[in-house]
């Protein structure tokens, strides 16, 4: 006996509209690596990048009845995921500024933000120093390249759905791609050129 096909999204998110929690959980056991893998190369801290994953997929649960599928909903989940992770990054950044702030005022003399520990999964590959120098120099890159280059060298998606994600065209997307690939040749050294 043939075992049945996996259902598709979207059929798999009508159901989730009807309140089938069955249908949830098999999104998430689809997609939960694929967002985790996403918020993880933009936050870079795996403990953060496990704690939006989470929140993406409650927000996907607490909004679902909003989704109409004019787009893919692998597309609208990366979307979430994306603007989550660069929100919660800007939170961050905000709250270093704050605490750098008051220890020059002198409010406070313990260091209340620690840079964190970069422990991307692919570090535990050879070339760990290499792939955490890439890494520093992507997380520089402005928030739409990095999310661009991101999502098509990270997640493999084609420039169509990254331009759904980002909402914008393909010759933006690949406009954010070029721009992201120059930053990074000028600023790497030699030895990833060839690469």
């Amino acid at each position: 006996m043939r075992a049945s096909a996996p259902a598709a999204d979207a059929d798999l998110v009508a159901q989730l509209q009807l309140g089938s929690e069955a249908a949830f959980r098999i999104l998430v056991a689809r997609y939960q690596d694929r967002i985790y893998q996403t918020v993880l190369a933009l936050l870079r801290s795996p403990e953060e990048a496990e704690d939006v994953a989470q929140e993406v997929f409650v927000e996907v649960y607490q909004t679902v009845a909003r989704f109409r599928g004019e787009a893919a909903f692998s597309t609208w989940l990366y979307r979430l995921a994306t603007s989550r992770a660069l929100k919660n990054r800007r939170q961050a950044r905000a709250k270093k500024r704050f605490a750098y702030l008051t220890s020059l005022l002198g409010f406070d003399n313990d260091v209340l933000h620690e840079v964190p520990d970069h422990a991307h999964p692919l570090a535990l590959l050879e070339g760990q120093q290499q792939l955490r120098l890439l890494l520093d120099h992507v997380a520089r890159l402005p928030d739409a390249q990095q999310v661009a280059f991101t999502l098509r060298h990270e997640q493999e998606l084609s420039y169509e759905e990254i331009a759904a994600v980002l909402s914008t065209s393909v010759a933006a997307v690949e406009s954010l791609l070029f721009r992201a690939r120059q930053t990074l040749r000028k600023h790497l050294p030699p030895s990833f050129r060839h690469a």
